[in-house]
């Protein structure tokens, strides 16, 4: 990825010292802001489709994305029998603003942006709910037997002539002139388009010099992404209010005049934790700059002193909690404020909200809105309730019915078999988040087996230390939890035990790795995942104690960083076959 003008003209210089004798063309592609899709075409009908990897790979979403209609089941006569196609799924933004006004009638959370939309809808258990989503999408990439289209503009051309969605909004470029007036048009006029975009994607676009100037282990060199930086606007705090989450961790939040950011209208933004608050000194009347991009959840990042009215206060840390008027705490060593209230509903509502969140037991359709909803009705008074859901109650709670009870219920079966990494996540145990629950569980195979763990065993397993190893104990022997684990057994939730793996035995361990760009067998998360079982530490940045750097396609700075410190830097294959031997 690029950011700025100097490193977009350095990489044409690059590729011009490369290919000296060439006229260089590109193509600017707009960067669709979707789901990832692949999909595999036999005798030119859909056979396969996957939300990332190269179709064989991945998510099976292949009954849903055969309800998007833009989407060809069967292709034109002329098509290669064995084809596999690239692209991305999206929620058009008018079909997004509509599905929100019916979930906010219907009592439901809203989405966040577009692309979390797309990604829960094409998840979905029920095939028929995903047709009533109305979804979109766009190709930009065909692989098939044979001499390839003899440049990208063709490629894009042949695969409308197939059939397919191809966006129309690219332009074949001559220099860095043009290709820039491209990304400045879009960066303006962006928010013009139904679907939601975060940059442009520029290639050459003749593929013999694409061969030419081939890739390195870390990307392809003919091919560069700009994104676009997150987007900034300043208004002025209406309030402050504080929000209690899960653990009892007290947020401020900026509630704010209405402004309009990347698109959408942004009326709150977090300030964090109270330290930070106090360190940017927001008070109520400033005007501040807020910042928004993709998925980020908006934030303050800076205040308008100047602006500042007469007799604006500091804002007091809270001694009561807000939402049960409990004494609040502060444990030494930590920023956090939190409520001392084990009972409090706040706490309650968001551990279940994290329970059912996504990389933890998966609960489709069970979001904020409804648990608190449930909650109101009496049906959900703790944790384990869940398991107990009536059908009849359900479908009688207004905005429900029949079908939003059955699939709900159909969510919350299948979590019972979740994995013990993801239970172990969804616990809400202190300082366990998804990495380091991958890390017990390959350690210990089962809750009875870490709930019975010495304190040096736990110190043992890569990145536990002696805070970690500490609130695990502190889980376990709290008589609290030992009732909700029992309730969860009881109703079923019993994650398939593994054989424990003693940390020395770990073939990765002590070896510490990064991940960068895309890859196409899977995602980072699931290379991430797998490196973490054989013991390796996986780390979001380059440094000298890192073992190599995995680089996939489009690898950002991650890569010079690397070269920076003489790290090794390998690509897909490399990663595949230590997989491989150390699995």
């Amino acid at each position: 990825n690029t950011y700025s003008r100097e490193e977009l003209a350095a990489w044409i210089d690059r590729l011009g010292r490369l290919v000296p004798d060439a006229e260089l063309a590109f193509v600017a592609e707009l960067k669709v802001d979707g789901v990832s899709i692949s999909l595999r075409y036999e005798d030119g009908v859909l056979v396969e489709g996957a939300t990332r990897g190269n179709g064989l790979v991945g998510d099976d979403v292949t009954a849903n994305l055969r309800t998007v209609r833009t989407l060809p089941l069967r292709l034109a006569a002329d098509a290669p029998r064995r084809l596999l196609v690239r692209g991305e799924v999206f929620l058009p933004r008018p079909v997004f603003a509509r599905l929100n006004r019916e979930r906010e009638a219907a009592g439901e959370p809203l989405f966040a942006n577009p692309r979390n939309a797309t990604a829960g809808s094409i998840r979905l258990l029920d095939s028929r709910e995903v047709a009533a989503r109305r979804l979109a999408a766009v190709v930009y990439q065909a692989i098939a037997e044979g001499e390839p289209a003899p440049s990208q503009a063709a490629a894009l051309a042949q695969l409308a002539a197939w059939g397919f969605p191809v966006d129309s909004h690219w332009q074949r470029c001559r220099g860095l002139a043009e290709i820039e007036a491209f990304i400045e048009r879009w960066r303006e006029h962006r928010h013009d388009l139904d679907f939601e975009t975060d940059g442009v994607v520029v290639k050459v676009d003749d593929p013999a010099l694409r061969e030419r100037l081939g890739a390195t282990a870390k990307a392809p060199r003919w091919a560069v992404a700009f994104k676009y930086e997150p987007e900034r606007a300043e208004t002025r705090v209406l309030g402050i209010t504080v929000q209690v989450g899960r653990t009892g961790v007290l947020t401020p939040v900026a509630e704010l005049e209405p402004v309009t950011i990347a698109g959408s209208t942004v009326r709150r933004a977090t300030l964090h934790n109270y330290e930070d608050l106090a360190r940017k000194d927001v008070r109520v009347g400033d005007t501040v700059s807020v910042e928004k991009g993709g998925d980020v959840i908006p934030k303050v990042v800076g205040v308008r002193l100047d602006l500042r009215p007469a007799g604006a206060e500091p804002f007091a840390l809270p001694e009561r909690c807000p939402e049960c008027d409990s004494p609040v705490e502060r444990r030494e060593g930590e920023v956090a404020v939190r409520c001392g209230n084990p009972d409090c509903p706040a706490v309650l509502l968001e551990s279940i909200r994290h329970f059912a969140s996504r990389n933890a037991m998966e609960i489709d359709g069970l979001g904020e809105e409804r648990i608190a909803q449930l909650h109101a009705a009496g049906l959900l008074p703790d944790l384990a309730s869940l398991y107990a859901l009536d059908r009849e109650r359900l479908a009688a709670l207004p905005g429900w019915g029949e079908r939003s009870a059955d699939n709900l219920l159909a969510a919350i079966a299948a979590s019972r078999s979740r994995p013990l990494p993801r239970l172990l996540y969804a616990l809400g145990i202190r300082f366990v988040g998804e990495r380091i629950a991958r890390h017990l569980a390959a350690r210990f195979g089962s809750l009875a087996a870490l709930a019975a763990a010495s304190d040096e065993e736990l110190r043992a397993v890569p990145e536990v230390g002696e805070k970690v190893a500490a609130a695990v104990r502190e889980f376990f022997a709290d008589p609290r939890q030992q009732q909700r684990l029992r309730r969860l057994a009881a109703a079923g939730v019993e994650p398939p035990v593994t054989a424990p793996r003693p940390a020395p035995e770990l073939p990765l361990a002590g070896r510490s790795y990064v991940l960068t760009g895309r890859f196409g067998a899977f995602g980072r998360t699931e290379a991430t995942r797998r490196l973490e079982a054989l013991g390796a530490r996986v780390t979001g940045g380059v440094s000298a104690q890192t073992t190599a750097l995995f680089a996939g396609a489009e690898g950002g700075s991650k890569l010079r960083r690397a070269e920076e410190l003489g790290i090794p830097v390998l690509g897909e294959a490399d990663l595949l076959a230590l997989l491989s031997s150390a699995g």
